[in-house]
């Protein structure tokens, strides 16, 4: 995870500077925001890959600070950062989007676990909204004729079956099913099936 960007959002500038110190000793860039406004304001938010955030600052919070970013469509996860036992804030966050917390003192060997995971979550969520992307694309160039053919794919049913229904010969059904399949990048009907499963696009 090396070479990833980082963003840790406390005003205390000690704890600060201890969690980036750790992160860059393990080759993470780190960007240190000293309030949740100097945050929201910079253009680099939109470069972070993941954050940490304090929950209790002045100023804007930290709770702002994440349904504000939850609100702007920002997909780097955000970890928070809150007092010991103080699990009403925590839940409050993870309810709103927060991908996991750390309670203070901060543990680093945990953090950097909890970075870990959160990049690589977001990674595998990035793959799939690019997937989901591409099927779409592919979907739209589909003609009305051969979106009611993969339909009827889908749905399990036969050559004949699907001819019948609409009104078509078999070998004009299986003209439209190769279409399609091509269409879709696709060479096997299990391939067909197997990627709508995984990705389950937008109709």
């Amino acid at each position: 995870m090396a070479g990833r960007t980082i963003g840790i959002i406390d005003d205390d500038s000690a704890l600060r500077d201890s969690l980036a110190l750790v992160l860059r000793f393990r080759n993470f860039d780190v960007l240190e925001f000293a309030s949740g406004e100097e945050l929201l304001a910079t253009p680099s938010l939109e470069r972070l890959d993941c954050m940490i955030l304090d929950l209790r600052m002045t100023g804007v919070n930290g709770l702002e600070v994440l349904e504000t970013c939850i609100s702007r469509g920002v997909t780097a996860p955000i970890i928070v950062v809150t007092a010991f036992g103080n699990v009403a804030s925590a839940t409050h966050a993870l309810k709103s989007g927060a991908f996991d917390f750390l309670e203070k003192p901060v543990h680093e060997e945990q953090m950097l676990r909890v970075v870990n995971e959160a990049l690589s979550r977001a990674d595998h969520a990035a793959a799939l909204r690019n997937e989901r992307l591409m099927l779409a694309e592919r979907l739209a160039s589909l003609t009305g004729r051969e979106r009611q053919v993969l339909d009827a794919v889908l749905e399990g049913r036969h050559n004949r079956e699907i001819a019948a229904e609409l009104k078509l010969s078999v070998r004009t059904i299986e003209i439209y099913k190769g279409r399609v399949m091509e269409k879709m990048n696709v060479s096997r009907l299990a391939e067909l099936i197997r990627l709508f499963a995984r990705l389950e696009p937008v109709n």
